[in-house]
């Protein structure tokens, strides 16, 4: 039996929504029906974060407690009038994505089962040059929504000093977005770089609850993530629906509501009606574009000071003045007097950031290295072991209440920063790692690194999920 479709008008064009039925979130049970009338009910505002940019599209065919995949190339079968552009990644690799322009444009990638938008910082127009910095606050376990939107007021401090206008949304996940429209003759590595220096600046201003660091285990607090600018990074854009269980939206709001609002306050279904009563409080983004020189000029201050270039993700190639890309706690150590080296050194990749993850073109970096030897014989500054890999985070996560189940006393001395949960980059979707930090856990109770709760392989087996959603 064909799959009941239904035409959905908008601007002069037809688009067909299949399945309208299907239950996209099960637990309030909206369906892709309700989906596409969210999206005609912000269309304005959804395409002022989205519309004339390259757009990795993040599907979720079997609604948002399924796996996603993404998808950097344009559906071979589309309407004319989707148009693309020519991109290429960091590895080599070009493709061809899709730009969206229009209502119509939304509604047909929201029928392909795309909740949120994840649009690149460029305009088709230009694609060596950004036209937006974008400062994401992403929390570490159990950082209180009050330090979140506190960092977030520092960082408008910062932006004011430069004189930029930052345009605040909540991410519809943790934590918070703050946009800025920039001037397009920055490269991305000036833009990061920019952001970066912010980054620095409002750690400095705010030492105790936001951080620069990319190494997890070195934060606290908000992690001011930088290297969302860096060039092929995607970040869910203004209206996106969110894949979490109530269906939250980042939405745009002032900076006076900002210290009032709430993440739970933004959903699927309270967001239209908001628009309809007060609009789009981004409306004037497009006119306040600002310049970087003020960003740059301090980057440059805190370099003669010592602070140089900061850690890229892995699958970039090395960048000049970037420091080790291995983990602080497995770098090299000095030799002591004896000649003997304190520790050994890894060359694994640095760890992606999980709370916005991005795709890419997977390299032979990409690939997990091997757990910690069981063996004793390497030391580091942190006592790191791991506990579990899984193809979800739930998986992973069950494995950890394995490990605390028969671990209890020494569960007891964590501390919510001590659990590290990376969303790793596999060949179609993330796959999931938990470590865990020892250091405050008396050194004579510590557990040695032992089996793993689970132990998942991304790359066995592997069958392409666009396959399997045929």
């Amino acid at each position: 039996m064909p799959t009941r479709s239904e035409i959905v008008e908008v601007g002069g064009r037809q688009v067909a929504v299949s399945n309208p039925d299907k239950v996209m979130f099960s637990g309030p049970g909206y369906t892709k029906r309700d989906l596409v009338a969210y999206y005609l009910a912000v269309a304005d505002g959804a395409l002022r974060g989205a519309g004339g940019r390259p757009m990795a599209l993040k599907r979720y065919v079997n609604g948002a407690e399924g796996e996603y995949f993404f998808q950097k190339r344009a559906p071979e079968s589309r309407p004319e009038w989707i148009r693309t552009v020519e991109l290429a990644f960091p590895s080599g690799r070009t493709a061809d994505e899709v730009v969206i322009d229009d209502g119509a444009g939304l509604i047909w990638i929201a029928n392909l089962g795309c909740l949120d938008l994840n649009p690149h910082a460029i305009r088709a127009t230009d694609l060596e040059h950004p036209d937006e910095l974008r400062v994401d606050l992403d929390p570490g376990p159990g950082i209180p929504w009050d330090d979140i939107r506190r960092v977030a007021m520092v960082t408008r401090e910062v932006l004011d000093g430069a004189g930029l206008v930052g345009w605040p949304k909540t991410s519809g996940s943790r934590g918070i977005h703050i946009n800025v429209r920039i001037e397009p003759r920055w490269s991305f590595d000036e833009v990061r770089r920019a952001a970066l220096a912010l980054a620095r600046d409002v750690e400095r201003r705010a030492p105790t609850i936001a951080t620069s660091k990319w190494w997890k285990e070195e934060r606290h607090g908000v992690f001011i993530d930088y290297n969302q600018n860096a060039k092929d990074r995607t970040v869910a854009s203004a209206y996106s629906v969110r894949p979490v269980p109530d269906a939250r939206v980042s939405a745009p709001v002032t900076w006076d509501e900002l210290p009032q609002c709430e993440l739970g306050d933004f959903t699927l279904a309270t967001v239209p009606a908001r628009y309809a009563r007060v609009g789009d409080p981004a409306a004037g983004m497009d006119e306040a574009v600002g310049s970087l020189d003020a960003l740059l000029e301090l980057s440059q201050q805190q370099e003669k000071a010592g602070l140089g270039d900061a850690p890229w993700p892995p699958h970039y190639a090395k960048a000049a003045g970037e420091p080790p890309r291995v983990m602080p706690s497995r770098a090299r150590k000095p030799r002591t007097e004896d000649g003997a080296e304190a520790g050994d050194r890894t060359t694994e990749p640095a760890e992606p950031t999980p709370a916005e993850p991005t795709p890419a073109e997977p390299t032979p970096a990409d690939r997990p290295a091997p757990p910690p030897s069981p063996t004793g014989r390497r030391k580091s500054t942190r006592p790191l072991i791991e506990i579990a890999r899984a193809a979800t985070k739930a998986e992973a996560l069950a494995g950890f209440e394995r490990w605390k189940a028969r671990h209890d006393a020494i569960a007891a001395y964590l501390e919510p920063a001590d659990v590290l949960v990376d969303g790793m980059r596999g060949r179609f979707t993330l796959w999931y790692r938990i470590r865990v930090n020892l250091e405050h856990v008396p050194e004579s109770e510590r557990p040695p690194q032992g089996p793993l709760e689970s132990d998942y392989d991304p790359w066995a087996g592997m069958t392409d999920p666009r396959e399997q959603a045929r």
